[in-house]
């Protein structure tokens, strides 16, 4: 079996908004990648030993007293480095030459002219100007410039208010590169990365679905043994690969819990049924709570609240139906490698911490059971890829992402049933027809709302106070940032018109056409 892990690229984040980026063009260029902070003990990058570092963008100036140092270590081990933007600016200053204030920042798009034949850039362009110079349109994010070239080192790429762009001692493989190139909108941005990795770096391509799959299978395999595992299957993405993975790696070893919180997509625990415990034989407990957790929901109207709320109860029923389960030793989890990344912070405790990860809620201590997490390495796209290798239903893998407190975070205030059910079929109507007219896979993610206001409308002959539905379609790479969707008129017309007709409980239909930032992707 191939070794996926046998080739490796380090990524060192100096703070960058899009590290990630990085670790996912590096991904799909077929190689193995880990991200570790900057200021991360030197013995761990000792032993990952790398085969290509990559040193990405940050907000600090190299020239700030709390900036993070170029580590040493990094030139020792005498392999291929490239410096993206912050990066670039820490290897000049590492090698002596000046960094200082640009007199005018550059955000946003930028024509870039390669000079000299670089291994990184040569015939990478977009296109070529009246003196045969090769041009690259790029995304840039700099307030600091680089203002000469270290020794030893040339000049490869340059703008209009960055002379020096890029430069490079080929000799040592240092490259190092003032603009994105991990963003989408640095159009020969992936060519870059894989020239880096691929060609540089000399790694291949054997980080691969197939190999994924068959790794993630023999390695859980390995950890459980003849023990029993536990699952809180939601019907999400994540957890829907780890039951079809651990399902063909141990078999009847596992047991799934799905607990219905009546707070699920239209026909969405039928569906997670028919597809795990009828068409692939995994065993699943449903439990069926919607009571429960329309109790517990009642008068609470507070966002975070009802995320509390929601995800107790879960642990609550959780450990109740786990009781029922004798012999288990594993509980596995849909832990995916940015739930690492951002719970990570650091080991010195520098770094920023994006958000506190937890699965199923949260383990309770008094369980002690150990965790089986198969997709840990994983980013969302490449957990999609394995489930199809896995044999899911593309209904399943390709789904828009789901918040954990469902619909209970899409009805704005206090969550009702009757609430539910609208919004459930609203969504349903809305989805129904981006699959029809081929928009679902086109967008990133696309739900309903329902806004506990009324409003006056007319039906027939006859006035109709009822609530509004808020439809919300947005389209981004990593959902960090979103642009809301610009779906055509007559389809939302279709969808208004549908909802209005189909639901008595509904008035008025309205479009969000808020960004991110300012606004959120979900409204609470």
């Amino acid at each position: 079996m191939t070794d996926i892990h046998a080739q490796r690229i380090l990524i060192l984040d100096f703070g960058s908004q899009f590290t990630q980026l990085i670790a996912r063009r590096v991904r799909e260029a077929g190689v193995y990648c880990e991200i570790y902070a900057c200021d991360v003990d030197v013995a761990h990058i000792k032993s990952f030993k790398p085969d290509g570092i990559i040193l990405s963008g940050g907000p600090e100036s190299v020239t700030a007293s709390t900036r993070y140092p170029l580590p040493d270590v990094i030139f020792e081990f005498a392999v291929p480095v490239l410096g993206i933007c912050y990066g670039m600016q820490l290897l000049a200053n590492y090698f002596g030459a000046e960094v200082a204030s640009a007199d005018h920042s550059e955000f946003g798009y930028a024509t870039v002219r390669a000079r000299g034949h670089s291994m990184l850039l040569k015939d990478i362009q977009d296109h070529i100007n009246d003196e045969g110079h090769g041009l690259l349109d790029v995304w840039m994010s700099h307030g600091d410039r680089v203002e000469s070239l270290p020794d030893g080192f040339k000049l490869i790429a340059s703008t209009d208010n960055a002379p020096i762009a890029g430069f490079a001692n080929e000799e040592r493989n240092i490259y190092a590169l003032q603009f994105h190139v991990e963003v989408t909108h640095t159009r020969q941005g992936a060519a870059i990365i894989h020239r880096f990795v691929r060609d540089i770096c000399r790694c291949e391509a054997n980080w691969q679905p197939k190999s994924i799959a068959s790794d993630c299978i023999a390695k859980a395999r390995q950890q459980i043994g003849d023990a029993n595992v536990l699952l809180g299957l939601s019907g999400g993405v994540d957890s829907s690969v780890v039951a079809a993975l651990l399902h063909q790696a141990i078999g009847t070893q596992l047991t799934c819990v799905f607990v219905d919180t009546g707070l699920l997509r239209h026909q969405e625990g039928d569906q997670v049924m028919a597809t795990f415990s009828e068409s692939l034989g995994v065993r699943v407990i449903r439990v069926n709570a919607e009571q429960e957790f329309l109790a517990a929901l009642e008068g609470v109207d507070d966002p975070e609240r009802k995320r509390k709320v929601i995800g107790g109860l879960f642990i609550d029923i959780f450990e109740r139906e786990a009781a029922k389960i004798t012999d288990v030793r594993f509980l596995a989890q849909g832990t995916i490698y940015p739930d690492v990344i951002e719970s990570a912070g650091s080991a010195t405790g520098k770094a920023h911490v994006i958000k506190s990860h937890h699965n199923v809620g949260g383990l309770p201590e008094h369980m002690k059971l150990e965790l089986v997490e198969p997709l840990r390495e994983l980013f969302k796209d490449e957990v999609r890829l394995v489930g199809r290798e896995l044999g899911l239903p593309a209904e399943m893998v390709d789904r828009h992402p789901f918040p954990g407190p469902g619909l209970g975070v899409r009805i704005l205030g206090e969550v009702r049933k009757d609430y539910a059910d609208t919004l459930r079929l609203a969504d349903h109507i809305f989805i129904e027809e981006l699959r029809r007219h081929d928009l679902y896979n086109k967008v990133s993610q696309a739900f309903a709302v329902f806004l506990p206001v009324k409003s006056v409308g007319v039906t027939g002959d006859g006035r109709r106070y009822a609530h509004v539905i808020c439809l919300r379609c947005v389209e981004t790479t990593d959902f960090m940032t979103a642009i809301w969707s610009r779906l055509p008129e007559d389809f939302l017309d279709l969808v208004s018109r549908r909802i209005i007709n189909e639901l008595d409980s509904v008035s008025r239909v309205v479009y969000d056409i808020s960004g991110k930032p300012p606004a959120t992707i979900e409204w609470e």
